[in-house]
């Protein structure tokens, strides 16, 4: 975090500051100045930090103020006063107060780079992205990263710190020397993301795709697009929202906001357009082009108006090193962006070559278990769109004489629309003629079920109820050119399954 004496903090988060046990005077301790990093577990404090003493729903985290003062906390933010000999900020709602912290930190960095250039005498603020989208947010995320940080400080979450905890801890640690700020913006209902951009005010604004993650949450797919919307609706008319064009309900959003809007997809009507599109074995590749633009400064205007720079069209042949043609539209988001931004279409598409996933357990191709057999472990994330999306993969990639199978779990968090949607996966394995199907886990049973029905299908499906259970199952009837796709939710813990299947020890 940046540099904040004890009373600007308090000021920021409209807290109470009371003295640690060795002040002497309140007021001595409010000049005292902390830039540590901020943490809402215990076991992560360093000394410096600021610890937020926050509720939870298993346990409350002033249970663990003497652990993070032994731990050298400066200051620790506590909705009720605790006994430690740290100084401590005393709030009505530490969820809020963590808010409006993040708030004051991004909004001082603002202000000290409004001014800076980089090596070339460009205007080099700091910039901040929002993602959010039923799907694909995390790897765009760490796509962008990985172009963005070749060209400045750059701060994006680890893993899918996305909700209303994660995402602001994840904008406190931007400094007076962070260029661009990613943020991963997730939700389960209605008012979470706008919550999100109030905080961060994203210079721009992507929606990659409303689907059916989290509808049991959000009350139906509906609901689940007013909530995606909410990254557009409030961001201003200097700001820029890129929408996925392929997806009526979010091309839908352009009306919603004042904002220049600019869409990316497959469509014809795409301003930064997808063509030819192939995956197999070795990845995913496809064509981008971006339309002729002017810049004025480092943002996009007509190209018929006067002023700024003439740019020409430009195509880049992408080429990742990810399974998935959904892939497709994760890297095209992040090279808009980055394009937006001022980096060339060829920089970012060099910089996502040298990606070898796009995260953890993300159709992660792994090739350390048996002879001859290959392991996609999908299994962090799964809604009907991905797990359907991870499937054509699966039967696209496969080669002659070589099996495909298809370990599935349960997605998660779908509510009323559970048993339909794990229906439908189970038909979409027999139309896509996967040879084997392994469900795994009670809640997914209803794949297996629609699998079975289907009368025109030379495979053949399994149910196990335990995942140590399917593990030695699995390798049982495993056989060299097997390409296996492990694919569920993160509560279905089927991804440690993928890892003992692919020889990952880690």
């Amino acid at each position: 975090m940046i540099a904040l004496t004890l009373a600007e903090i308090a000021t920021a988060v409209g807290g109470e500051l009371l003295a640690g046990a060795q002040a002497t005077d309140v007021a001595d301790q409010g000049d005292l100045v902390v830039e540590g990093s901020v943490e809402t577990d215990s076991r992560l404090v360093r000394p410096g930090s600021v610890f937020f003493a926050l509720p939870g729903e298993v346990t409350d985290g002033r249970r663990f103020v003497p652990a993070a003062t032994e731990a050298g906390a400066a200051l620790v933010i506590t909705p009720e006063r605790v006994d430690t000999t740290a100084p401590q900020i005393v709030v009505q709602d530490g969820y809020e107060a963590l808010a409006a912290l993040a708030h004051e930190v991004v909004t001082r960095v603002r202000m000290s780079s409004a001014d800076r250039v980089d090596g070339d005498g460009r205007p080099a603020p700091l910039r901040v992205v929002g993602i959010t989208g039923s799907n694909g947010k995390t790897s765009t995320k760490n796509m962008l990263r990985t172009i963005l940080e070749q060209h400045g400080e750059t701060v994006a979450p680890q893993g899918s710190f996305n909700n209303h905890v994660g995402a602001p801890i994840s904008m406190l640690r931007i400094t007076h020397d962070t260029r661009y700020l990613v943020v991963e913006m997730g939700a389960s209902g209605v008012g979470h993301i706008a919550k999100l951009v109030s905080i961060a005010e994203p210079d721009t604004g992507v929606v990659l795709k409303v689907g059916l993650a989290h509808a049991g949450e959000f009350g139906g797919i509906e609901a689940t697009q007013r909530a995606k919307s909410e990254m557009v609706t409030d961001l201003p008319s200097t700001a820029t929202a890129l929408l996925n064009v392929d997806d009526d309900r979010v091309a839908s959003m352009r009306d919603l906001t004042t904002a220049q809007v600019v869409g990316f997809g497959t469509s014809a009507d795409a301003d930064y357009r997808i063509t030819g599109i192939e995956t197999d074995r070795s990845g995913t590749r496809f064509t981008l082009t971006a339309p002729p633009v002017r810049q004025e400064g480092d943002r996009p205007t007509d190209a018929t108006q006067p002023g700024g720079t003439d740019r020409l069209p430009e195509t880049v042949d992408v080429r990742l090193a990810i399974l998935g043609e959904h892939h497709a539209m994760n890297a095209s988001a992040a090279l808009t962006v980055a394009h937006l931004w001022g980096v060339p279409l060829a920089t970012g598409a060099a910089a996502l070559a040298s990606m070898t996933r796009a995260e953890r357990w993300r159709m992660e191709l792994l090739q350390g278990g048996p002879e001859g057999v290959t392991i996609i472990n999908d299994a962090y994330n799964a809604s009907p769109d991905s797990t359907a999306a991870a499937l054509r993969t699966l039967a696209q990639i496969v080669r002659p004489g070589e099996r495909t199978v298809a370990v599935l779990g349960e997605m998660a968090e779908l509510g009323e629309f559970s048993t339909e949607e794990h229906d439908r996966i189970g038909r979409l394995v027999v139309r896509l003629g996967i040879g084997q199907l392994v469900v795994v886990g009670r809640a997914a049973l209803p794949i297996h079920q629609a699998a079975t029905l289907e009368g025109s299908w030379d495979g053949e499906s399994v149910f196990i109820e335990d995942v140590d259970d399917a593990v030695h199952s699995v390798q049982d009837m495993l056989r060299p050119g097997d390409v296996v796709l492990v694919k569920s939710s993160k509560s279905a813990e089927l991804r440690f399954l993928g890892d003992r299947l692919g020889g990952v020890t880690e």
